[in-house]
Order: C-alpha cells, then sequence, then structure tokens
C-alpha cells in the first residue's frame, strides 16, 4: 500500500519519537542494541500475558544489549483512553516495566507514526500493512532494521530464541 512507498528510512535508528512527557528521544540512542517495539494498550484481553511477559524478557536481557520499545495506541476499541502518562505509570506500576513507554501514538492510517509506518513497510504482515491489535511486536536487530514481526497472540517470550540469536547468544 502507500506505506512502503513513502517509507525512505533504512534503519529505525533515523526517526525521533516523543517520550510519554512529550520529550523528543532520537532513536540513533539505541543503535547496537536489539529492539523490540511493541503497541501496547492498558485494557485489551493481551495486556496482562503481554506485559507481564515483556517484563520478564527485558529483565532477563537488559544487560545482553536488548531494549523493549512501547508504544502505547488507542486505535482499537479505545483500550488505550488514557494519556502517554497514564500509559506509561499503568505500566510501571503494575508490571514493574523498566524499559520506555513513549507517546501514544497511531500505527494505522494516514496519521500513523512515521516509525510505524517504517515497521509496516519493512515487515509486511497477514494485513498487508496494517497492524491487526495491540500487542504486535517488530523485533529490530543491532543495525536498526526489521529481524521479523510477530502477531498480538504471539507470547513474548515465544520469541526468546529470535532475541538471543539477534543478540548473538544462540
Amino acid at each position: 500500500m502507500g506505506a512502503s512507498s513513502s517509507v525512505s528510512e533504512k534503519s529505525i535508528h533515523q526517526f525521533t519519537v516523543k517520550d510519554s512527557s512529550g520529550k523528543d528521544v532520537n532513536l540513533s540512542n539505541y543503535q547496537g542494541k536489539v529492539l523490540l517495539v511493541v503497541n501496547v494498550a492498558s485494557k485489551c484481553g493481551f495486556t496482562e500475558s503481554n506485559y507481564t511477559q515483556l517484563t520478564e524478557l527485558y529483565r532477563r536481557y537488559k544487560d545482553s544489549g536488548f531494549e523493549i520499545l512501547a508504544f502505547p495506541c488507542n486505535q482499537f476499541l479505545n483500550q488505550e483512553p488514557g494519556t502517554s502518562q497514564e500509559a506509561h505509570q499503568f505500566a510501571c506500576t503494575r508490571f514493574k516495566a523498566e524499559y520506555p513507554v513513549f507517546h501514544k501514538v497511531r500505527v494505522n492510517g494516514e496519521n500513523a507514526a512515521p516509525v510505524y509506518k517504517f515497521l509496516k513497510a519493512s515487515k509486511p504482515g497477514l494485513l498487508g500493512s496494517r497492524i491487526k491489535w495491540n500487542f504486535t511486536k517488530f523485533l529490530v536487530g543491532k543495525d536498526g532494521r526489521v529481524i521479523d514481526r510477530y502477531g498480538p497472540t504471539t507470547p513474548p517470550l515465544s520469541i526468546e530464541k529470535d532475541i538471543k540469536k539477534a543478540l548473538g547468544e544462540a
């Protein structure tokens, strides 16, 4: 679709996003790290299992060069209704998330965040360039290129072997 032709960036490191308080964060800060980029929501049926497993993965691999980048999104049945700061507080308080939870974004449509246009163009899913639902996950290599895409029903712990391989631990 249109997203793939309008994306000229070759690496996630070329993007700047906003943190939960609205400050710019240059994703080049994550060069050399393996990333798992996830669109999250606090009121989704997948919330409990995904956040719990994301926190576990982060604890296991954060010292090996692994980072999770969580982007709250309210595009799917209004399952992230609060502010970006409320989404950040929810993840950090309820699920002890120590990884960054960024500003709320749109992941589909004309107003999708540029970083999501890049991710979707790099690894289309079953719905082409669209994100199906909350907790779609993108594994990004140390070079900033997308390695793989996982659907909302894929438990984070089930992709541990792919993370280890990307880290060079497999």
